[in-house]
């Protein structure tokens, strides 16, 4: 089979890109290991994605922000981070920044489904089910990638979004920086008592860190980050002391809390390709980088990364020139990496700062917390990277 683009992975990013090329006249294979029952019915897997108004904007370009459904995205109003024992919080206001919200809250298994169903519609598009990249390999005039079903594929362009444990990545021998945190966070939902007025919270209290992010109703999504010989602990906890647990945690801040549905659990390890392409050759979503959930800016990158890569190659289309040329390449990697490298080691920073307590790292950590709220350009910056209303 022969075709202008392979595409390893069908999840929210790799589609997200096949669906990016749609008006392109280009010809598109997806390879994906699940089913495309499983594709067209994902799991709920209890992640809730917060997304920023630049990934709303690509989202409705793309057809996928209209097939979530209405009552699934839940506005973040605000934002409180707070510290410790430390009575004092962080404060991030919508009102400054745009009419309605400072970002956005969707559950995973819906962004997965919608663009899923946007991208099934694409004449341009042949989506090939529960098979694996077996090899891969590239030239200066083709990638080829021969499947588990025996299958050969060629084409002028290969882009990997298979994970950030991306075996196409390794295949290619393309390097990574991985960061084990030696943590794992653990997702669930809670109803509580009390209206949380579309405030989201982080909480980096002294042993593990407690999120509280706000969903329709008086429901928030709950995310715990501990240490990993902790997690069994927790996720096997009676539901009534889980309870008790959570809604102590969060300073009662929320009246009765009660645990709806399942807890899920999800090893902590950040990860950044040490680069994005090579011949022929693009990493996209987690396969390039792949975030520590604090501060929301996973399939946020991702979306975007897919975004410059398809501009590059409309671009390179109407000048009549190879869309997998290594100029073209060079230029996405260029602009991709000046914005994932800054946020990927400063999270990394703030993750190692807010979780150290010893005693000289608490009164870092509430030094740190209250010059960013006392100095405007500084809070506004903060604001600016989380919202990307500005980009």
């Amino acid at each position: 089979m022969n075709t202008d683009i392979i595409i390893i992975g069908a999840g929210p990013a790799g589609l997200s890109f096949a669906r990016s090329l749609a008006g392109t006249g280009l010809k598109a294979v997806v390879v994906e290991k699940f089913s495309a029952e499983v594709l067209a019915n994902p799991p709920i897997d209890g992640r809730d994605i917060a997304l920023t108004h630049l990934s709303k904007g690509i989202m409705e370009r793309l057809g996928v922000w209209s097939r979530i459904p209405e009552e699934e995205i839940s506005l973040i109003r605000e934002a409180k981070v707070l510290n410790g024992d430390s009575p004092y919080a962080l404060h991030f206001d919508h009102q400054k920044v745009s009419d309605d919200a400072l970002g956005y809250l969707i559950p995973n298994y819906l962004i997965r489904k919608a663009v899923y169903e946007e991208v099934v519609t694409l004449p341009d598009v042949d989506l090939i089910t529960e098979v694996t990249a077996d090899t891969v390999r590239t030239d200066a005039g083709m990638a080829t990638v021969t499947l588990s079903d025996g299958q050969t594929i060629t084409s002028k362009l290969l882009v990997a979004a298979d994970s950030r444990f991306s075996q196409s990545r390794r295949a290619m021998g393309i390097s990574a920086s991985m960061l084990d945190f030696g943590r794992v966070v653990i997702v669930c939902r809670m109803e509580h008592e009390r209206d949380h007025n579309g405030i989201a919270h982080e909480c980096f209290n002294y042993g593990e860190t407690l999120a509280v992010l706000p969903l329709s109703g008086n429901c928030s999504s709950i995310v715990i980050t501990l240490p990993t010989s902790h997690s069994d602990e927790i996720l096997n906890m009676d539901p009534e002391c889980f309870n008790a647990r959570v809604q102590s945690n969060f300073g009662n801040r929320l009246g009765q809390m009660k645990l709806v549905g399942e807890r899920y659990p999800y090893p902590l390890v950040a990860v950044h390709a040490n680069k994005f392409v090579a011949t022929r050759f693009a990493l996209i979503g987690d396969a390039a980088v792949g975030m520590h959930p604090v501060t929301a800016h996973g399939f946020n990158l991702g979306l975007r990364g897919q975004d410059t890569l398809t501009t590059e190659i409309r671009t390179a289309l109407a000048r009549g020139r190879d869309i997998g040329s290594s100029s073209l390449l060079e230029r996405y990697q260029v602009k991709h990496r000046r914005v994932t490298r800054p946020l990927y080691a400063g999270t990394n920073a703030l993750v190692r700062l807010y979780t150290d307590d010893r005693p000289l790292h608490k009164v870092i950590r509430k030094a740190v917390l209250r010059f960013g709220g006392a100095l405007p350009p500084v809070k506004r910056a903060i604001v600016n990277q989380l919202t990307e209303i500005q980009n």
